[in-house]
């Protein structure tokens, strides 16, 4: 096993980025503790700038080239979230940028990647995206890895730091037991389970996946990361393998990898909005039927503390799930 990333890394992203990210709330949901049955706590990271976490990594990392890998421009693989945050943190910082997306994800996230000024690259799937960006980067492009890089993780596990400050007294935030976060290739989890870890060692991570999109769970059953088909459609949690680095973090630091079927996810979109009030994507959704498994195993003692990842959905996209699956 490697080493791991540590809170000193942690905190010196969290000084870089500070003036180009939102400090975003760390909040009590009392209509997700009714609808739950236990005290819950929402980490609301979809008021993020660009609608998810995923600005921090991206920030973080920008700021860390040197002057030629700047000029070179950078190319990055995105299943929607990571491609819009490097292109517009990109923009922000004069740095040309290349994203590569397969044709599935949100027409949303390529008309923003496009809106940014980044050269948008389409695929046939997620796994020809990656094949294309190493590719480009064998050509130059300075790569901004999604998870796969200690210096994006250090920045994701800004999350995690202002997660594990607010919601460290029950006079505050509220404190909590168990913290729940969505996994696509690992970056979140990675940098949340590394800060919780190091201020609040008591305190439990899990991480959760949809059916279809199951890299870690996967990886964990096998001892190591391993290609995963991928079927599900919450293409922002959908990588084709974790990587060494976050396979070595959630398997020291994380409690376990919860898997959810598509249509639970998207049920939970409709539950935050019914009962926290707040627009979140399927990727966020899947944390709540993840919770009611948490509070089976570890009982009515839980306080949750609930990462919500993104809100890049729009409701033309919400309505056709819904109907897909019956809801």
């Amino acid at each position: 096993m490697g080493e791991l990333i540590g809170i000193s890394e942690i905190r010196a992203a969290a000084e870089r980025i500070a003036d180009h990210v939102v400090r975003t709330p760390t909040v009590r949901g009392p209509g997700l503790s009714t609808f739950l049955g236990v005290p819950v706590t929402a980490k609301l990271e979809l008021l993020q700038r660009t609608g998810s976490f995923k600005a921090r990594g991206a920030t973080a990392k920008l700021l860390s080239l040197t002057e030629a890998e700047r000029a070179a421009g950078v190319v990055a693989v995105s299943g929607g979230n990571h491609g819009i945050a490097l292109a517009h943190m990109a923009a922000a910082l004069h740095i040309k940028a290349t994203v590569v997306m397969s044709r599935t994800a949100p027409q949303r996230s390529t008309d923003l990647v496009e809106a940014s000024g980044a050269a948008l690259r389409l695929t046939d799937g997620m796994a020809e995206a990656f094949a294309l960006t190493e590719r480009l980067r064998a050509e130059g492009l300075t790569l901004v890895h999604p998870f796969d890089d200690e210096v994006v993780i250090a920045g994701q596990g800004t999350v995690g730091l202002e997660f594990a400050e607010d919601a460290g007294a029950a006079g505050d935030a509220g404190e909590v037991t168990d913290v729940l976060v969505s996994i696509g290739g690992g970056g979140l989890i990675s940098g949340v389970a590394a800060a919780f870890k190091a201020l609040r060692p008591e305190v439990r991570v899990w991480g959760v996946e949809t059916e279809g999109a199951t890299c870690m769970s996967e990886a964990l059953a096998a001892g190591d990361p391993v290609t995963v088909d991928l079927s599900s459609i919450v293409t922002t949690l959908s990588a084709p393998s974790a990587s060494r680095l976050t396979y070595d973090h959630v398997s020291a630091l994380v409690e376990d990898v919860l898997v959810v079927p598509d249509a639970e996810a998207v049920r939970g979109v409709l539950d935050l909005a019914e009962h926290a009030k707040v627009w979140a994507e399927p990727a966020a959704g899947c944390l709540l039927p993840a919770a009611r498994q948490v509070v089976e195993r570890v009982g009515e003692g839980a306080r949750l503390g609930l990462v919500v990842c993104g809100g890049n959905t729009t409701p033309a996209d919400i309505t056709e799930w819904t109907r897909r699956f019956g809801l």
